[in-house]
């Protein structure tokens, strides 16, 4: 009877001693487990971290380029200043109490409006002029920004620039003497707007001349200068 019971006293330790094992390996895998998953999350936040400090230290150099550009000597609001005093700008001003910048903005607008272009040639660069005759006057809207409604009226087309260049064509013809004609170029050349002429064609119709000019001139849509929000994702 003896060696029975030793015998089953053994198994019974061996198998008690299997299962505290077992406990020890299953709790020591889990604690593994929780170690590795808070490891590799840890991990994944270092990463991140990273990446959201390398996008601000990014967004810092191009601010301080910026500003560098803005404020030093030679700088952007140092050039404006000079412009301010340059005394061709000040005499080209429409209005007395302009400032001298404004003629630039002028010269250059933002919007393709070709309508007040049109206006602009037939009350002021060609009018008033002695011995001319404007024998016509088309102003093209811009393709892609503008569009003739149904009245032949222009309503803007598009708010997308894209590829569009930024020109708007005319052409006119008028009727007059060598004086009267000269004084047109004169007009176009002294005109604050940039124009181009592309093509220009005098013919002589007995004692008077006729021209017929095509030309373009230019706008800058305006740009926006703002700060945005980027996310930065894990």
């Amino acid at each position: 009877m003896q060696p029975k019971n030793v015998a089953i006293r053994k198994r019974t330790q061996i198998a008690s001693a299997n299962r505290v094992m077992f406990m020890w390996v299953a709790a020591v895998s889990v604690v593994v487990g929780i170690s590795l998953v808070g490891a590799m999350f840890l991990t994944q936040i270092l990463f991140f971290n990273e990446k959201v400090l390398s996008e601000k230290e990014k967004t810092v150099k191009v601010l301080s380029v910026n500003y560098n550009n803005i404020t030093k000597d030679d700088g952007l609001e140092a050039q404006v200043r000079i412009l301010n005093t340059n005394q061709a700008l000040i005499n080209s001003k429409a209005k007395a109490d302009d400032q001298a910048l404004q003629v630039i903005l002028d010269a250059l607008p933002s919007d393709a409006n070709s309508l007040a272009l049109g206006a602009s040639l037939q009350n002021k660069l060609l009018a008033g002029i002695n011995g001319l005759t404007l024998n016509s006057l088309q102003v093209d809207p811009v393709v892609g920004v503008e569009s003739l409604s149904d009245d032949n009226t222009v309503v803007n087309a598009s708010s997308s620039r894209g590829d569009v260049v930024s020109e708007i064509q005319f052409r006119f013809s008028v009727n007059g003497d060598e004086a009267a004609l000269t004084q047109v170029l004169k007009n176009l050349e002294r005109s604050i707007r940039t124009i181009d002429i592309i093509s220009l064609k005098i013919e002589s119709q007995g004692s008077t001349r006729m021209m017929t000019v095509q030309g373009r001139a230019f706008y800058e849509p305006a740009r926006k200068v703002e700060l945005i929000e980027k996310t930065v994702n894990q």
